[in-house]
């Protein structure tokens, strides 16, 4: 669900080494690694190659991908199986868990509603949710929605409290309220607007604000906001205890440091919610960003409140963050933007370009099994938007 600044999208928060972990252990059913895949011949596509090699060398039980060119054809990708009991391919385009993408789509419906004068960016959160941030030196009075669509609140992590939970949790419900509180058991990281720190907890706040000013779910109206209008068929916000997934798709798998490889595709993600619960396919994904950039979703001064990015460190020159996107360089010159996002058995790789290039890879194991293997995916997504 979160991230870091070694990534290509977004860097990965403790949920993936904490909850992460803690859910492996717990999950009951135990599948074999993955198998090499075969070598691809010579001259196959080069995003196939690259698939292929996400499988055979860096031990992924599939990768699938999407990527829409210059010419505005969508070419669609899959190596490796989906199921590592039967070894049934992989579903071309399938439905995978998104994790921290979903913080662009709220941000989106943020955005929306301050277009609409019901929500300002630089008014505190107090306004919204008065008295609801309090405790351990967390104040919402001074907090603005800004600060929190922008990573710079200083609010603290409670993915950091899930390993505390009562066992197992994988299928456990958390209300939102649940996982702000365990946020403010802590004091904050630094002061707002002074730093910038990906924390999972500023988009429970800014789901929860959704639904206050719109009075409805925060899953209704990113349904109507911004799946309905854009037609995207199989990207959704699952329901309360809704543990599977709808579509065909890959399962997902999870596997921690000296534990066997476990099936984490059945999942209840509500300690996600609004940071990262919802499911979409690499197609999806990248009509979703291409939309978000082409200035379909937003007014033109919202949009351009969320291409104002701040840096998010000094080691990672060029990179910034907006109100819930990434910006990062392409080698071949220019810049691309999107989020990306881990959630146990999932991680989703994606950028797109102003000029209408879009790239998305989904893996089906978590955590990342090695640097080399995190270097791979950056090279695939660069590769697909810049050409070998």
């Amino acid at each position: 669900m979160g991230c870091s600044t070694s990534r290509l999208t977004c860097a990965r928060s403790r949920l993936r080494r904490r909850a992460g972990a803690c859910l492996a252990v717990l999950a009951v059913l135990a599948v074999q690694a993955p198998a090499a895949a075969p070598r691809v011949r010579p001259g196959a596509d080069v995003m196939q190659k690259l698939l292929d090699d996400l499988v055979r060398k860096d031990g992924f039980p599939a990768a699938l991908a999407a990527v829409r060119g210059r010419d505005g054809r969508v070419r669609t990708y899959t190596a490796g199986v989906g199921d590592l009991r039967t070894r049934a391919g992989a579903p071309v385009d399938g439905e995978v868990r998104i994790g921290s993408n979903t913080k662009t789509f709220v941000s989106v419906v943020v955005l929306q509603l301050a277009g609409e004068g019901k929500v300002r960016l630089d008014a505190p959160v107090e306004t919204y949710l008065p008295g609801l941030i309090r405790g351990n030196g967390n104040d919402g009075r001074r907090v603005t929605v800004r600060q929190l669509l922008q990573h710079t609140s200083g609010l603290p992590e409670y993915t950091a409290f899930l390993d505390l939970a009562v066992a197992p949790y994988q299928y456990d419900y958390y209300e939102p309220r649940r996982l702000l509180d365990m946020a403010l058991q802590q004091k904050p990281a630094f002061s707002p607007g002074t730093r910038w720190k990906y924390t999972n907890t500023n988009y429970i706040v800014a789901g929860l604000l959704v639904e206050r000013v719109t009075g409805r779910p925060v899953a209704e109206a990113i349904t109507n906001r911004v799946i309905r209008p854009l037609g995207l068929r199989h990207t959704y916000f699952p329901a309360a205890g809704e543990r599977g997934l709808r579509g065909p798709h890959p399962d997902g798998y999870q596997q921690d440091p000296g534990k066997p490889l476990v099936d984490m595709t059945d999942l209840d993600p509500s300690w996600a919610w609004a940071a990262g619960q919802m499911v979409s396919t690499p197609s999806e994904i990248n009509r979703f960003f291409g939309a978000v950039v082409q200035g379909k979703l937003l007014r033109p001064e919202q949009l351009r409140q969320m291409r104002r990015t701040v840096a998010i460190s000094p080691r990672a020159p060029g990179k910034g963050y907006g109100l819930g996107l990434f910006r990062r360089p392409l080698r071949c010159g220019g810049q691309s933007w999107g989020h990306g996002g881990d959630i146990p058995g999932y991680s989703t790789w994606n950028s797109v370009t102003d000029d209408g290039r879009a790239a998305a890879i989904a893996v089906t194991r978590t955590p990342l099994p090695s640097d080399a293997a995190e270097n791979h995916l950056d090279a695939a997504i660069q590769t697909a938007l810049c050409g070998r």
